[in-house]
């Protein structure tokens, strides 16, 4: 049995773990690493510490499709419909740009919810504060090293964290709920972001809170503020021609993928997957 890790549990490493486990059924163990507490990625819904408040997308919000992907990505779409995961958005977004056969969908559980379903399809072993620092090989094998100590060896390795931690790698690889309030989700702009990338949560957040009273001078006092700083966010410029992964070594195998490979959306992730799979197949 051929052991894979995927490193990375958000879109494009739970669409990739569910699409293996179905290709080859209990020929492969999957093994799936993150970092952070828990799954979701750049698509994670956050629970807030008081309860009559509702949870929040700190990511992205809503999937939308255009024509051609609402085609070639039908069985995706249809799954996550029929499962009650994603639910036609019918209301209007101010200052979305409609275009002619596109269709937006929204997630009644929250965003994070798309993952884990892909997660839970993949029955695979899920590890999370599991933070890679190196890839060593080791004959047919690769040694992952993890910051918290210790190691383990696996046949092939999926990279699908952003581009700048992929080369920070050592070793040889250069809905509101009823009875709750609202939750409001205040996204800054990329040049506020560059310019206080290196600066703390806590000095930054006031500025955010003072411009917000700016424009709903009625906001009510919030029950609580929760603070994200996303230093790898959304992708403005992917790999040439976007082939959807990138195998930096054949034997043993270390697959790169993710939207910085395709594009910096839903269905960019699973074009991603759907690359990486064929790689996989092959080799394995």
């Amino acid at each position: 049995m051929s052991r894979v890790l995927i490193v990375g549990a958000g879109l494009t490493g739970s669409l990739c773990a569910c699409l293996l486990r179905r290709e080859m059924q209990s020929k492969v163990q999957i093994v799936v690493w993150d970092k952070a507490r828990g799954a979701g990625g750049r698509m994670t819904t956050s629970r807030p510490p008081d309860p009559s408040c509702s949870s929040v997308d700190l990511g992205a919000q809503y999937v939308t499709a255009t024509a051609a992907y609402s085609q070639s990505h039908h069985s995706f779409y249809s799954e996550l419909l029929s499962s009650g995961v994603l639910q036609p958005l019918d209301s209007l977004i101010e200052g979305l740009r409609q275009k002619d056969g596109n269709k937006d969908f929204m997630t009644p559980l929250g965003m994070g919810s798309l993952v884990k379903h892909f997660l839970s399809e993949s029955g695979a072993d899920l590890f999370f504060e599991h933070h890679v620092t190196g890839l060593f090989r080791r004959g047919a094998s690769w040694e992952v090293q993890r910051k918290a100590g210790g190691s383990e060896t696996f046949d092939a390795v999926v990279l699908t964290m952003p581009v700048p931690q992929i080369l920070q790698l050592q070793g040889d690889v250069g809905q509101n709920v009823p009875g709750r309030g609202p939750s409001l989700v205040v996204h800054t702009s990329v040049p506020f972001g560059v310019e206080h990338l290196e600066k703390e949560k806590d000095d930054v957040q006031p500025i955010i809170l003072q411009e917000l009273q700016k424009l709903l001078p009625d906001l009510p006092e919030p029950t609580s503020v929760k603070c994200q700083k996303w230093r790898y966010s959304q992708v403005l410029t992917s790999v040439p021609d976007c082939p959807g992964q990138m195998t930096v070594l054949d034997r043993p195998l270390l697959v790169c993928g993710g939207d910085a490979f395709s594009h910096s959306n839903f269905d960019g992730c699973v074009e991603s997957a759907l690359s990486m799979l064929s790689v996989l197949k092959s080799s394995l």
